[in-house]
């Protein structure tokens, strides 16, 4: 006979399953389309900036490590400004296919630190693009020994463009409550600081400008709807 104890068992497990099964995605959110080339997509020339130059472009990496699992592309280009003043930007976009909970996108919050950085300074910003909406970023400092750079990122995961872990595993629970999982990818740009001051204008200038020249199927892979 079938004890009270063991009917709660019972039935729990039952809503534990019917639960995860509620949860399991069954379609894939993928905004970048399946021939695209991130070489391609991101212009190598916009209103005031160009790719040339070199630079020491953080991209903790290795061989069958976790981050190369994570990517399915990278781009990594460095930029001046036309006028030739200022420090050159660092662009490093990093793109995955269907994120799960093994394998999301890195933070520069985790990947500086890993290779030795101190971050020195952390706040919420939005970048503003002529026609497009509001990006929610995040501006970083990042030290180590003499090397202080100056961060401005943002993430996108399935439709959303979260700024905090929290914000991105939430989102990824929300996607799967709508029965899919997303694509996702990493846009950050940064300077070395020097003696004039941090970079932030001129790393805001560059995204926006960015954003701007993008064709409307890189900007839907990059920023999203």
């Amino acid at each position: 006979m079938l004890d009270r104890r063991d009917f709660l068992l019972g039935v729990g497990c039952v809503g534990a399953v019917a639960g995860a099964e509620a949860l399991r995605p069954r379609r894939t959110l993928a905004l970048f389309g399946p021939e695209a080339r991130l070489t391609e997509l991101v212009p190598h020339r916009w209103r005031g900036w160009q790719e040339g130059g070199a630079g020491d472009i953080v991209i903790p990496q290795s061989e069958g490590s976790l981050a190369s699992q994570l990517y399915s592309e990278q781009l990594a280009r460095v930029y001046h400004a036309d006028a030739g003043d200022g420090a050159n930007v660092m662009l490093l976009i990093a793109r995955g296919g269907v994120q799960s909970d093994q394998l999301q996108l890195h933070r520069p919050e985790s990947c500086y630190p890993a290779v030795g950085f101190a971050i020195t300074g952390r706040r919420f910003v939005s970048i503003a693009a002529e026609g497009a909406p509001a990006v929610p970023a995040v501006a970083l400092t990042a030290q180590s020994g003499d090397r202080t750079e100056d961060i401005l990122y943002w993430t996108r995961i399935g439709r959303n463009l979260p700024r905090t872990t929290s914000e991105q595993t939430w989102g990824r629970l929300d996607d799967a409550l709508h029965g899919y999982r997303g694509d996702g990818v990493l846009v950050r740009a940064s300077a070395l600081r020097g003696a004039t001051g941090d970079q932030f204008t001129a790393l805001s200038g560059f995204l926006q400008g960015m954003i701007a020249a993008l064709s409307p199927a890189a900007r839907l892979g990059l920023i999203g709807r």
